[in-house]
C-alpha cells in the first residue's frame, strides 16, 4: 500500500495519518465528501469557465513521537489532524488553469480551514467542502484567464494537452488501528540518546523516533474514490562534531519501516548508535582531502544512495510553466530532458521502477504503494533498458507527445497545479556482474595500471541529507547552475596494500548523469536501501512540505574516472571555552572544584 505522511511545521509532527474516530462502516469522512463533490458539480452551470475536473484530497493522521539529547528527554508530541486539499480544473483536457506561473495563486480572503474537523461531524465537513471548492474555483478562473492573456504575446508551437485522461478506480480498504504505547519507546530513545555522553568530540546529537498511521482519501469527479491506510515509522540518529580546524563533521542513521513494530530491535538500535558516534569521532581526527581523479568504488549502500539522488531524481521530469514573455520562470530542467533514446548506462544495465513490489530478498520495500497521489495504479516502468533511456516517471500533466498519460508515479504534490513524480521501488540491474569480494581489488589493480598511489573509496553519501540549511546552501551556490551531487560522508584512501584511510571535507567534482556511463564494473550482490523523500534538496532531512517513501535496491559501483575536490569555504570557530563534562565522575569533579573542595 502507498505509504507517505506530510511533514509538519514542527519537525517532529510528521504525516497524515488515520483518525481512530472514524467507524469503518459507517465513514462519515467519505460520505460527506462524496456529496459535496457531488453538489458541486453545479458550478457546471454557472455560466463562468466550466471545471471539468475536480478532486477532493484528505490525509487523515495520528503522530506520536519522542525525541532525546544526551540521555534527556526533549520532546514528547502525539497529534491528529485531517489536511485536506481540493483541487479544480477549468477549461478542457487540452488546454485548462494549470501549467502557468499563477495556476495556484489566490489573491482574496480565505474563508475555508486548512485543516478538518476531528469529529465525524457531517455538517461542519460539507461546510469545510464547499468552502475549499468554492476557493479551488476562484483561483481555477483567475489562473486561465492570466494564462490566455500571456499567451497573446507569445508563440507556443505544437502544444501539449495539459491533463491526460486515467481509468477511476475505487477502493474502501479498512484501516487497522494499532495502539502504541509511548512508554517503552520513550525509554529506549532516552537510553539511545545517552550513548553520545562518551564521545566528547560530539558536538551536538540526538536521536527521535515518530510513528505515524494514515488514511489517505481521493475522490475526483471522474469517479475514482480511494480510502488506503499509510502509515510509516522511523528512527532518526543524527551527530555533528568540530575537527580542530573548526569545520563541521556529520553523520546521521535512519531506521524506517511502515509499523512501528517492524523497527530495529534496541540491541541492533544501539549499535547503530554507537557506530554513529564512532564515525563522527572519528571524521572529526581524520586528514582533510585533497584533489582526485581516477577510479572511484562505491559499496552498494552508497552506490544505492548514488542512483536515487542522480539518476531517481532526474527521472522526475516536470513540465516548464507559462509565463509573460522575459519573465524568469522557477523552473530547473533535469539532466535527462530530451535525452529519451541516449544511452545513459554501460549496455549491460537496466533500471526498473516497480512500486507493486512489497519485497526483495526477503526484505520490505518502502515504495510499494497501491495508487498515486492523482489515483492513478501503481505499475512497473522499464525506465532504462541495455542502457538506453526508454521512459521517465511520469503523473498525468503530458511532458512528451510520446509519452501522454500517466504511468502511476505522480507521488509529490508538485507546482503550477500539477503533482510532481517520484520513483517508488528503483531496481538497478546488471546482466555483467564481478563477484562482490573482488570490487576493492579490481579498484586497486585499475589504479594500479595508471600510476595512481591509491584509490578511493565510498561507503556513504550524505543523502537523504543530514547537513544544515547553511551547509546546503554553500554546497548549491558552488554547484552554480549545475544540479550537485550529495558529497560522501565517508570516503576513504584505498592503498595498494589494501590498507583505508578516512578522509574528510571533500565533495564530488563534475559528476553527474553522464558520468554513469563511466561505470567500469557491478557486483554481484545489491543492496536495499530505504529512504523517506521529498520536495527538498538532498532529500533533506527536517524539510520538505511533504514526504513519501521510496526503496532503491542497486550493487556496488566501480566507476572508471571521477573527481574529488577538497571543499574550500570559511569554517564557524570552535567554541571558546572548553565544553562542560558529559559523565557523571566528570561532572563530579567539577561541582567539587567550583565548591573549592
Amino acid at each position: 500500500m502507498k505509504r507517505v505522511i506530510v511533514f509538519c511545521l514542527l519537525l517532529s509532527a510528521f504525516g497524515f495519518l488515520p483518525s481512530v474516530s472514524v467507524a469503518q462502516d459507517n465513514d462519515v469522512l467519505l460520505k460527506a465528501m462524496k456529496d459535496e463533490l457531488a453538489r458541486s458539480k453545479e458550478l457546471f452551470s454557472l455560466g463562468l469557465e466550466p471545471p471539468y475536473f475536480m478532486e477532493y484530497r484528505v490525509e487523515d493522521t495520528v503522530s506520536s513521537g519522542v525525541a532525546a539529547t544526551l540521555g534527556a528527554l526533549v520532546e514528547t508530541h502525539q497529534d491528529a489532524y485531517r489536511v485536506p486539499t481540493v483541487r479544480v480544473r477549468v477549461g478542457n483536457y487540452n488546454f485548462d488553469s494549470t501549467n502557468h506561473i499563477y495556476s495556484q495563486v489566490y489573491l482574496g480572503s480565505r474563508y475555508d480551514p486548512e485543516r478538518l474537523p476531528l469529529d465525524s461531524d457531517y455538517l461542519a465537513l460539507r461546510r469545510a467542502f464547499w468552502l475549499a471548492t468554492d476557493r479551488a474555483f476562484k483561483t481555477a478562473e483567475d489562473a486561465i484567464a492570466r494564462k490566455r492573456s500571456s499567451l497573446k504575446n507569445m508563440s507556443v508551437p505544437d502544444p501539449l494537452p495539459d491533463f491526460s485522461k486515467a481509468q477511476p478506480n475505487q477502493a474502501i480498504l479498512p484501516f487497522p488501528h494499532r495502539d502504541v504505547s509511548m512508554g517503552p519507546w520513550k525509554d529506549r530513545i532516552v537510553k539511545l540518546s545517552a550513548v553520545f555522553s562518551g564521545y566528547p568530540l560530539v558536538l551536538t546529537s540526538g536521536v527521535e523516533l515518530t510513528q505515524s498511521q494514515s488514511v489517505n482519501y481521493v475522490l475526483n469527479s471522474e469517479g475514482t474514490t480511494l480510502r488506503t491506510p499509510e502509515d510509516v515509522s522511523y528512527v532518526r540518529i543524527v551527530a555533528r562534531g568540530l575537527a580542530a580546524d573548526g569545520s563541521d563533521v556529520h553523520e546521521a542513521r535512519v531506521y524506517q519501516a511502515f509499523e512501528a513494530s517492524d523497527l530495529p530491535s534496541e540491541d541492533e538500535l544501539m549499535k547503530g548508535t554507537k557506530e554513529v558516534a564512532d564515525r563522527v569521532t572519528a571524521l572529526a581526527q581524520a586528514p582533510l582531502g585533497e584533489a582526485y581523479d581516477g577510479p572511484m568504488l562505491f559499496e552498494a549502500p552508497a552506490a544505492a544512495q548514488l542512483f536515487g539522488q542522480l539518476l531517481g531524481d532526474n527521472l522526475k521530469v516536470t513540465r516548464k510553466p507559462i509565463a509573460d514573455p522575459g519573465r524568469t520562470v522557477p523552473y530547473v530542467p533535469t539532466e535527462l530532458e530530451n535525452r529519451i533514446g541516449s544511452r545513459v548506462l554501460p549496455d549491460w544495465m537496466s533500471v526498473v521502477d516497480d512500486p507493486t513490489q512489497t519485497s526483495w530478498h526477503g526484505q520490505t520495500l518502502l515504495g510499494h504503494y497501491l495508487y498515486d497521489m492523482e489515483g492513478v495504479a501503481a505499475q512497473p516502468v522499464t525506465l532504462v533498458d541495455k542502457g538506453i533511456l526508454k521512459n521517465f516517471l511520469l503523473t498525468r500533466t503530458p511532458i512528451y507527445k510520446d509519452y501522454p498519460g500517466s504511468n502511476g508515479h505522480a507521488r509529490l504534490p508538485g507546482s503550477f497545479g500539477a503533482r510532481a513524480p517520484g520513483f517508488g521501488n528503483l531496481f538497478i540491474r546488471s546482466s555483467q556482474t564481478t563477484p562482490a569480494a573482488d570490487m576493492k581489488q579490481r579498484l586497486i589493480q585499475m589504479c594500479h595500471d595508471r600510476n595512481k598511489p591509491y584509490g578511493i573509496l565510498i561507503r556513504q553519501l550524505d543523502y537523504p541529507s543530514s547537513a544544515t540549511i547553511p551547509e546546503l546552501r554553500r554546497l548549491l551556490q558552488a554547484a552554480g547552475s549545475d544540479r550537485p551531487v550529495a558529497p560522501p560522508l565517508l570516503a576513504y584512501k584505498v592503498y595498494p596494500d589494501g590498507r583505508e584511510e578516512l578522509l574528510r571535507g571533500v565533495r564530488f567534482r563534475d559528476v553527474s548523469t553522464r558520468s554513469l556511463k563511466d561505470i567500469a564494473a557491478v557486483s554481484d550482490e545489491s543492496y536495499v536501501f530505504g529512504l523517506i523523500d521529498s520536495d527538498a534538496p538532498f532529500a533533506l532531512m527536517g524539510a520538505g512540505s511533504f514526504i513519501t517513501t521510496a526503496s532503491v535496491v542497486a550493487p556496488a559501483v566501480l566507476f572508471d574516472e571521477l573527481e574529488l575536490e577538497p571543499v574550500q569555504e570559511e569554517v564557524p570557530k570552535p567554541p571558546i571555552v572548553p565544553a562542560p563534562p558529559l559523565s557523571g565522575q566528570s561532572a563530579a569533579g567539577e561541582v567539587r572544584k567550583a565548591a573549592g573542595g
